[in-house]
């Protein structure tokens, strides 16, 4: 007996509990607590004979009949939910949005369908970026200030750094339905664009330092005169390239997500296909605007100071400034003297001026606390991948003038944005997953490991292994293409042998698989940390890629080099030798 009321409390507590566990009281009458007739009331002697009575056939009979019915209702309910699939149904629509395998029921196929289109045109982009590099290599103020090839990478790497983790996180939130709403979508929007104009303009001032600084120890001095002249246009290409290319971001995310296309198959692409092209354009319209009135300041004071007293103005040039033989100028009230102050301060006031903006735009993105948590502490991952890509600058900067690298300066651009672009979609594709799939800190069961086994990264039927393999797929027909429409353009200025080809295809290929099992390996270890990866993973990437990309396209110019060379010498050998 004390047995059966022991089991009988523990059977209310456990109702009880569960009661609680669902949000739901007991109900409670109007007199007072819900109590039971004595006529319906059950002796525990009798509730004991009635289950000991019951067999496994009495069991299966009473749950078979319920157990079909329930069957045939699940049933006609898959039924009715296939064929209203992605109709209108009552004021709302029915569509798939998950599957086991991802966020979308993607395919290879359709995989390589969205991610191949974006790619050829984003490798038209870098191709026109890379002909348009070829031709200000040799531009006055390219050549006179030779730091700006140093800041060519790390500026044309915040579209990595800045704009693809831009669209990695619009594609996120656009995937997991945080701009559905309108006045959501305005404050996410606005708060993620004044972010990106924070970061550039801080590290478009930081990559002019490290160029600076990258030069003194190649050459073993600083050139205090070129400071103002990086700095300005360090900042002004970084602002404005930021301000062109997020706008262009938002627009392509919001029509991606309005299409039922997957933003992260193409946003990341289409930025790259501009990002290199309008980068390279603002900085080298700035940098000969701020020489050419650099050198025209330079002229007038050459006009009014001498160490002879006479006008002396070199033909091929403006002549050095030397500060000591300056006289004391005649009263300042002649437009020249105007213009030629305008143009001395020129360049401090354009630092000055966009480094102002800077409290504006923290002020809205304020309105964001996830976008002001990554402006407090998201500096470090952008600032280390911009010191990554000036090293790939200052290799650039030693390689692009030698004859035996002829060529380079249209090849750097292609071949670092392939690699950055391929990663960048893996990783935002790995980042959404996570998103749908965990939560921050906790790493699914089939993600536990952090540093998987290469093979599972690319050979395994998983959603992102099988996206790994299709952008792997993709880079040796995508340089191919990339490599015809350059020999058809600018033939003569590369080289031309099928060695150069295929040691370049083999970088191609080394510099990507190694980028996509790092972005495997990163997109995990940060996760477990509780990082999201669109923001603490593809800056690394994408300037791993420019280093990766640069030294490893150098190697394949030297090899092609080192090679035709002892062929050549073979040929004069046997020329030379006895008939």
């Amino acid at each position: 007996m004390d047995g059966t009321e022991t089991r009988q409390r523990r059977a209310e507590e456990l109702g009880l509990r569960y009661a609680l566990s669902i949000g739901k009281l007991p109900r409670v009458s109007e007199d007072g607590p819900l109590s039971v007739p004595e006529s319906q009331r059950v002796s525990p002697k009798l509730l004991g004979t009635e289950l000991s009575r019951e067999t496994a056939l009495s069991i299966g009979l009473q749950v078979i009949v319920p157990f079909i019915f329930a069957g045939l209702g699940l049933s006609g309910a898959g039924i009715l939910l296939n064929y209203f699939q992605g109709k209108k149904l009552r004021a709302f629509s029915c569509e798939l949005t998950r599957s086991p395998y991802g966020v979308f029921p993607e395919t290879a196929f359709t995989v390589t369908c969205q991610i191949m289109v974006p790619l050829l045109l984003s490798g038209l982009g870098m191709m026109t970026a890379g002909l348009v590099m070829n031709t200000i290599q040799h531009w006055p103020v390219f050549m006179e200030v030779k730091d700006l090839l140093t800041l060519v990478p790390p500026l044309v790497g915040l579209k990595g750094n800045l704009e693809m983790t831009l669209a990695s996180r619009l594609s996120t939130a656009a995937n997991t339905g945080q701009i559905d709403d309108p006045r959501e979508q305005h404050r996410v929007i606005s708060s993620n664009l004044a972010l990106v104009q924070v970061q550039a303009t801080v590290v478009g001032f930081l990559a002019a330092m490290a160029a600076l600084l990258l030069g003194a120890l190649s050459r073993g001095e600083l050139d205090f005169e070129k400071v103002e002249l990086l700095c300005a246009s360090s900042v002004i290409t970084a602002f404005l390239a930021a301000f062109a290319l997020g706008m262009l971001m938002v627009c392509i995310v919001i029509g991606a997500r309005k299409l039922g296309v997957n933003p992260d198959n193409i946003a990341t692409p289409i930025a790259a296909s501009l990002g290199d092209l309008i980068t390279l354009s603002i900085l080298a319209f700035f940098s000969s605007f701020f020489y050419k009135h650099k050198a025209e300041q330079q002229n007038t004071s050459d006009l009014e100071c001498s160490d002879t007293g006479t006008v002396s103005v070199s033909a091929l040039g403006p002549a050095p400034y030397h500060p000591r033989s300056c006289l004391p100028p005649p009263i300042f009230n002649s437009l020249g003297d105007s213009q030629s102050s305008y143009s001395r301060y020129l360049t401090p006031l354009v630092c000055i001026g966009l480094m102002a903006l800077t409290p504006v735009w923290v002020l809205i993105a304020k309105k964001n606390p996830p976008i002001m948590k990554i402006l407090k502490f998201g500096w470090f991952p952008i600032i280390l991948a911009m010191m990554i890509s000036s090293f790939g600058g200052l290799i650039l900067n030693k390689t692009i003038s030698k004859e035996q690298y002829k060529g380079m300066a249209i090849f750097t651009p292609i071949i670092c944005g392939v690699g950055g672009n391929l990663v960048a979609i893996q990783t935002s594709r790995i980042s959404t997953y996570l998103h749908m799939w965990s939560t921050p800190g906790v790493l699914p069961l089939w993600m536990k490991k952090f540093w998987p086994n290469p093979c599972s990264a690319f050979c395994t039927s998983e959603i992102n292994s099988m996206s790994a393999r299709v952008l792997l797929f993709l880079v040796i027909p995508g340089h191919l293409i990339f490599l015809y429409v350059i020999y058809l353009v600018e033939g003569h200025s590369v080289p031309n042998s099928k060695t150069f080809v295929v040691f370049y295809l083999l970088a191609g290929l080394i510099q990507v698989t190694i980028l996509l099992y790092l972005a495997e390996v990163m997109a995990r270890l940060t996760w477990h940390q509780a990082l999201d990866p669109d923001n603490h993973c593809i800056p690394y990437l994408t300037g791993l890629g420019d280093l990766l990309g640069t030294g490893l396209l150098a190697l394949c110019f030297l090899i092609s080099w080192l090679l035709s060379e002892a062929e050549l010498d073979g040929i004069l050998e046997l020329a030379s030798g006895p008939p």
